[in-house]
């Protein structure tokens, strides 16, 4: 079932208080901002109308609590729709997962050296990767992005997959899905290029440095143009952040649990920090 458009309003109109009431409500619906609107939309054709009666009435939300909190409940959209409404990412996680099998997680490195950053030949106890300039000579430009396919591990490419489906699909419904593939592309390019200069030639892949750049790129966007699709629950950003300052201290390398791409988790967050700004001040001049 596609998501049906409820509500137009103008961009200077606050919604926050109305979201807030559709979400006690149950009402399942995403804010997406046009040119010149905000426009609510919901999942279900029957519930267009009581979204536009509800808005009629109260506009700023529920504020004197007049309304109660029981109601029918609603049906989430299922996988299906999901899939539906967010095309680019779950392509992208297709593309991944379809490379995790390819490569069987990391173990078959003849198919795992044509995705890598530095194509490499593989000796009995060490790994010889060719330089930078081998790589422009043959015009193997795709190594500059590609990394972000490889995932070493199924823990690995769980936790990634989970985080890109979350924070992918924010920017797609605020953004459309050729944004969301392009600031991909450009998170993956940051992250390699600053984790090549980080360790050097090594062995390194995985979509968690374009997921700090799309958790960067929402994080500051939302603070400049604050808008409901890329509001987080409390303590992610938090979270993500200490995360990322416990892997620079090595700790997470002394206690075995395998090396970390600091460096591509740098580089992108870095890069959706810039994004996050230029796009929050965009929408911010719009309105």
């Amino acid at each position: 079932m596609n998501s049906q458009p409820a509500l137009r309003v103008g961009l200077e109109t606050d919604l926050l208080g109305f979201t807030q009431l559709l979400r006690r409500l149950h009402i399942p619906h995403r804010v997406t901002e046009e040119r010149d609107a905000q426009v609510v939309w919901v999942t279900d054709p029957g519930l267009v109308d009581e979204v536009r009666n509800l808005y009629a009435r109260y506009p700023q939300g529920d504020t004197a609590g007049e309304i109660s909190d029981v109601r029918p409940a609603v049906t989430r959209p299922g996988l299906k729709e999901q899939l539906r409404a967010s095309p680019v990412t779950a392509g992208v996680l297709l593309i991944t997962l379809i490379v995790a099998a390819i490569t069987l997680l990391g173990d078959r490195y003849e198919a795992v050296r044509w995705l890598t950053f530095l194509d490499f030949r593989l000796y009995d106890t060490y790994i010889e990767f060719y330089p930078v300039s081998y790589t422009l000579e043959q015009n193997q430009w795709w190594r500059f992005v590609s990394p972000m396919f490889l995932h070493f591990g199924v823990l690995h490419l769980a936790m990634n997959s989970l985080w890109y489906w979350e924070l992918g699909r924010r920017i797609e419904f605020r953004q459309k899905g050729w944004m969301l593939l392009a600031l991909t592309f450009l998170f993956s390019l940051a992250a390699n290029l600053v984790q090549y200069w980080w360790s050097g030639p090594a062995l390194f892949g995985g979509l968690s440095g374009v997921l700090y750049g799309l958790l960067g790129h929402c994080w500051l966007f939302q603070l400049l143009a604050p808008t409901p699709a890329y509001r987080m629950p409390k303590g992610v950003v938090i979270m993500m952040l200490a995360w990322l300052g416990i892997c620079l201290t090595g700790a997470i390398d002394v206690l075995g649990f395998g090396a970390i791409a600091n460096g591509a988790h740098v580089g992108g967050l870095l890069a959706g920090c810039v994004t996050g700004v230029l796009g929050g001040l965009i929408a911010r001049t719009r309105r």
